[in-house]
């Protein structure tokens, strides 16, 4: 049965930025696939929800409560799955954001901190995944960028450059991994998390991202978490070094924020 390819029956995988949005719906996603997941995010109580959900599926959940912006501290996540589950098969780095500012408010610590948070942390799991993943045959790992990776808009400088590194660090990743272990990610849009709860509140606002994204509206987590699991499981088997872009049809950015000419 072709669906059967889009299975990850007992496999086991690491989310990171589990705890919400993307990263929560993707967790449940695996499970549902048949995986077990290591799933990481600051808030303890955001990853006990999105555990419980986990484990009405029948699968297993390990929660791992920690601030992974330390590059140490992510690492760690692979040797979790092997401990708690004795093999690691699939890494989604989901881990990311930053803060909109204007280039002569970008300070170059804050630029290097961008780029530490959205792309050496995926760095570091994913060296620390891949011995894991070889040992157990190979594996696949999903980067998580951002529209804002390949085109222009003011104020996204340290974010979009960020995501831009992560986009070619996956294509360059890839061919250093293959041909045992995938690497593949998705450029996401506009997408309904609380990271755009303040536009999701503001009716003006969130119509103006609506009529300037070609299929009208704003993306859910879960159409992201689709996706994902589609690249990692064996119906995308061979697909790496490439990013999916899931975001309604957007060829520029769809959130003027407005700032005016120097």
């Amino acid at each position: 049965m072709i669906l059967d390819r889009f299975l990850l029956t007992d496999h086991v995988a690491v989310v990171t930025g589990a705890g919400r949005g993307i990263g929560a719906a993707t967790a449940v996603a695996f499970a549902e696939a048949g995986a077990d997941v290591v799933i990481s995010a600051r808030t303890e109580a955001d990853l006990d929800e999105v555990a419980e959900v986990v484990t009405a599926t029948g699968r297993r959940a390990l929660p791992v409560a920690a601030d992974l912006s330390d590059v140490d501290t992510v690492s760690t996540l692979a040797e979790a799955a092997r401990a708690e589950f004795g093999r690691l098969d699939v890494v989604v780095n989901n881990l990311g954001g930053t803060y909109p500012r204007p280039l002569l408010d970008t300070e170059t610590g804050f630029l290097e901190e961008a780029f530490r948070f959205n792309v050496s942390t995926a760095h570091a799991l994913t060296k620390a995944a891949v011995p894991l993943m070889l040992a157990g045959g190979g594996g696949a790992i999903v980067n998580v960028s951002s529209i804002m990776g390949r085109v222009a808009g003011r104020g996204f400088l340290a974010y979009g450059t960020a995501k831009a590194a992560l986009a070619h660090l996956t294509e360059l990743s890839a061919y250093d991994l293959a041909p045992r272990i995938r690497v593949n990610a998705v450029s996401v849009g506009s997408v309904a998390t609380s990271a755009l709860d303040i536009v999701l509140t503001n009716d003006e606002l969130r119509t103006k991202m609506e009529r300037a994204t070609p299929l009208r509206r704003i993306g859910t987590a879960e159409e992201v978490a689709a996706t994902i699991l589609f690249l990692a499981s064996p119906a995308a088997g061979y697909l790496t070094g490439k990013v999916l872009e899931v975001d309604g049809g957007l060829q520029a950015p769809n959130l003027d924020l407005g700032l005016p000419d120097l």
